[in-house]
């Protein structure tokens, strides 16, 4: 094997896991894939000692801390093939070149699959946000509207509703709302508009401007949305890896107080990688541009 481990993913989580590996006196490279998630935010928030970080500057001090542990390195490059092999794993990387680990650590996180509203991408981090604990504090008691509809519009609004005064929930068409959640929103001070929107715009004086398709117009600090997203590879995919229910997260085994770790088998290379038993998500919650 040319590496103890490999690690799919030069994020936070990557380099977390790289340092982790250094300090253990273990062989693992870590490979880059490219620019973060959070790549349009200009501040990370809620890392201890790092808060308002911007997220470029997070990630140089995370390779800065790697450079005492020389068994450690970092390469640009993607994997475009990943499968089990006697003793470990066989990645093939996009420039051709094969690498092998006894152990595999996939850390690549997700893509923000953004909604094709004029003005949506251009605002993306910038004005049109993910989560309230990235970007919330910033914006506190200013107007705010709220992108969704159905269950997640619901828990959007009801998540955000104490960080401003009276939120818009725009559902862009039908809320798909029962009496129950339009009865909870309206205590909770939440107005509910259906008309669809035509247009996210930038705000001369900051914020923005929500264009609605019947011409009215609603001026804001700035927009939650909640977005589809994916796996940023199919690495897991190609070792036959479970996921979650909604098909974003590999699904990753938890052990609750009262329960025992589970013995894993040890599988034969043409078996898929073994996945967890339980509901546990592979991530660390659902944070947007600025985690």
């Amino acid at each position: 094997m040319n590496f103890d481990t490999i690690i799919v993913g030069a994020g936070n989580a990557g380099l977390s896991a790289a340092l982790t590996l250094g300090r253990s006196r273990r062989r693992g490279l870590v490979l880059d894939g490219g620019p973060p998630r959070n790549v349009p935010a200009a501040h990370a928030h809620n890392f201890f000692t790092r808060d308002g970080i911007p997220p470029a500057e997070l990630l140089r001090l995370g390779r800065e801390q790697l450079q005492p542990y020389d068994g450690v390195e970092i390469r640009a490059a993607l994997a475009q093939t990943a499968r089990a092999v006697p003793g470990g794993f066989a990645l093939e990387l996009v420039d051709g070149t094969a690498v092998t680990a006894r152990t595999l650590l996939l850390a690549p996180g997700v893509v923000d699959v953004l909604l094709a509203i004029p003005g949506f991408r251009e605002l993306w981090g910038r004005g049109v946000y993910h989560s309230p604990y990235c970007h919330g504090r910033e914006v506190r008691d200013q107007p705010l509207a709220l992108y969704g509809r159905g269950a997640l519009g619901f828990h959007l609004a009801v998540l955000l509703h104490h960080w401003a005064p009276g939120p818009v929930l725009c559902t862009d068409g039908p809320a798909e709302l029962d009496a129950a959640q339009l009865a909870t929103l309206g205590q909770l001070g939440i107005r509910v508009l259906e008309t669809p929107v035509a247009a996210l715009e930038p705000a001369p004086a900051g914020g923005l401007t929500v264009a609605f398709a019947d011409e009215s117009r609603l001026a804001v600090a700035a927009v939650f949305a909640r977005v589809p997203q994916q796996q940023r590879t199919d690495l897991a995919a190609q070792l036959g890896c479970a996921f979650t229910d909604d098909g974003i997260y590999i699904q990753t085994t938890w052990y609750g107080p009262n329960q025992r770790a589970r013995r894993v088998r040890r599988r034969r290379p043409d078996q898929p990688v073994p996945a967890g038993g339980s509901r546990g998500r592979g991530r660390h919650g659902r944070g947007g541009p600025a985690q």
